[in-house]
């Protein structure tokens, strides 16, 4: 198999991994510094394959990172090329693949190549980015930006109106010129040439607009945003879309094992068929984001649903990705926010996600059971939050600084974050928890680690079923007649499961309410009561 399908990939969001020189911002050698924290070949840490970084590359930080003004380089702020070079080589060095944030809808509004296309109408560049006449003293359309206004900036210079699906700082561009296909992809083969193993893709099915410029309708649901209000028919998921993404397949797979995986803009709950239709006849994306997982409420039927309805929207041919938490959503151990059952219920999630059929991705800090935190007006950095305050507070609480220790700023800087630090540093942090019995640190650290030795969990096919009184998610893993079951009690109370009568459990290998060691022996039974959150992975030998 293909390493990102057996792989546990974790992002890091930059910024707020971890500060070496004091300034308040996270870099890369403070990536690099912790990097055997991640994965050194032993259980003492956490055992991921692979590292996912949001943008590092040269940016004015409008929206941090992605608003690029220089594909080719890194940020001053985080390090360098031969600091990048070197994260790349102590990576490989402990089997971590590096994954890059490909942000190429847009660029910044100072990157070179939109200075010279807004420069005159004439520019060589004109049509790298997408200008249009106003029509009736107005913008070209009805399209909205996504962070607020209207999607239509005017060049008062030239004229004409510029398009961003974002911010005015982040044009769009037009990918119906050729030649921006051209110079883009020059660009991935530099970062391919550099030994990188994959890209993740922002917003990928915004690539193509309408080609005929038509207005977005209105819909009934009346979203905090206008943004919500629209239905994006003419701005998203254009047909164009599926024959680039086959000539970045094909680009990609010339440089051997290497991987790509789309964020896919989708409406609330999220229909998994969307992020689907870009895998194509698997000569597309290699995977694509379903995000349906982070607009589920809490509850088995709920999860069931969404993994049944993925597993069926790819088919055989094509491989599933999990996630529950990123940068641009509240974290999940805050959307299912308990009380005293929060760390029962999160580790309960962590088994599902690590234990079905397909890739999962960690946001940094699930490991520890960081929560997203309301940040104060007057601190807020992300653009979201400026505009939408107070009705939506922004991004900012799902970027705090990684609590590393109890000591100032949790361990994150010698400096003043750029960020407000995670209020419960002093009692969640890594240092605490790596020491603590049965902590959440842990639970991850073993799920992570027996997944990497178990054949079934990486590969196995997958069957659900759900409990006669809804409360549990139960399902089988099985490969080559080796079987594993997992079962998740979602509910605050007691619950009664009946196992099937082909299942034969004899081994408790994972248990988020007891602590049982490796291969501690199962009663056997064809029932057992679960306690509440209790989440459970048995074997059949």
């Amino acid at each position: 198999m293909s390493w990102w399908k057996d792989a546990v990939v974790y992002q890091i969001y930059p910024r707020s991994f971890y500060d070496s020189n004091g300034d308040g911002i996270g870099d890369l050698e403070g990536i690099i510094q912790k990097l055997d924290y991640l994965n050194d070949g032993t259980k003492n840490s956490l055992g991921i394959d692979a590292i996912w970084l949001s943008p590092i590359y040269p940016s004015p930080m409008y929206d941090f990172g992605y608003d690029i003004s220089d594909y080719n380089s890194i940020d001053s702020v985080f390090g360098d090329i031969p600091t990048f070079k070197r994260l790349l080589e102590e990576a490989h060095k402990r089997g971590i693949k590096i994954i890059l944030d490909l942000v190429i809808n847009h660029t910044s509004h100072l990157h070179p190549w939109f200075l010279d296309s807004r420069s005159s109408k004439s520019s060589p560049k004109r049509d790298w980015y997408i200008w249009r006449d106003g029509k009736e003293g107005k913008e070209p359309n009805n399209f909205l930006a996504a962070f607020g206004g209207k999607a239509w900036t005017l060049d008062e210079k030239t004229g004409q109106y510029y398009y961003h699906s974002f911010l005015d700082e982040q044009p769009d561009l037009n990918w119906r010129n050729p030649e921006v296909k051209e110079e883009i992809f020059k660009m991935i083969k530099y970062w391919l040439d550099m030994k990188v193993d994959g890209f993740r893709l922002d917003v990928v099915n915004l690539f193509y607009k309408d080609a005929e410029w038509r207005d977005n309708p209105s819909r009934m649901f009346k979203g905090i945003r206008p943004y919500d209000r629209q239905v994006h028919i003419y701005d998203r998921d254009q047909p164009e879309m599926h024959d680039l993404l086959k000539d970045l397949r094909k680009l990609l797979d010339s440089y051997g094992d290497k991987m790509s995986v789309g964020e896919v803009m989708m409406d609330p709950p999220g229909k998994v068929s969307i992020p689907a239709s870009y895998y194509g006849q698997n000569d597309e994306l290699h995977m694509a984001f379903n995000f349906a997982f982070l607009y589920s409420f809490w509850g088995a039927e709920n999860f069931k649903k969404v993994i049944d309805d993925w597993q069926d929207a790819l088919g055989p041919n094509n491989w599933p990705n999990y996630t529950l938490s990123n940068h641009d959503f509240r974290r999940h151990i805050s959307r299912y926010y308990a009380g005293k059952n929060s760390i029962a219920r999160a580790k309960l999630a962590a088994l599902m996600l690590l234990t079905l059929r397909g890739t999962p991705f960690i946001y940094y800090g699930e490991e520890i059971g960081m929560e997203s935190e309301r940040v104060a007006r007057m601190d807020l950095r992300d653009p979201v939050g400026i505009r939408y305050w107070p009705l939506h507070p922004g991004r900012d609480s799902e970027r705090k600084p990684m609590p590393w220790d109890d000591s100032y700023s949790g361990g994150f800087t010698k400096g003043k974050p750029w960020l407000p630090v995670y209020t419960k540093y002093e009692k969640r942090n890594v240092q605490l928890l790596k020491s603590q019995e049965n902590s959440i640190w842990k639970f991850y650290r073993d799920i992570i680690h027996l997944r990497k030795s178990s054949q079934v969990l990486k590969e196995g096919n997958i069957e659900t079923f759900i409990s006669p009184d809804k409360n549990i998610l139960y399902y089988k893993r099985e490969l080559g007649g080796v079987q594993n079951y997992i079962f998740l009690n979602f509910s605050a109370e007691n619950s009664i499961i009946n196992i099937p009568p082909n299942w034969l459990p004899k081994k408790i290998l994972i248990d988020n309410v007891f602590n049982y060691e490796k291969d501690t022996a199962f009663q056997e039974s064809k029932i057992f009561t679960m306690l509440p959150y209790q989440a459970i992975l048995l074997s059949d030998r």
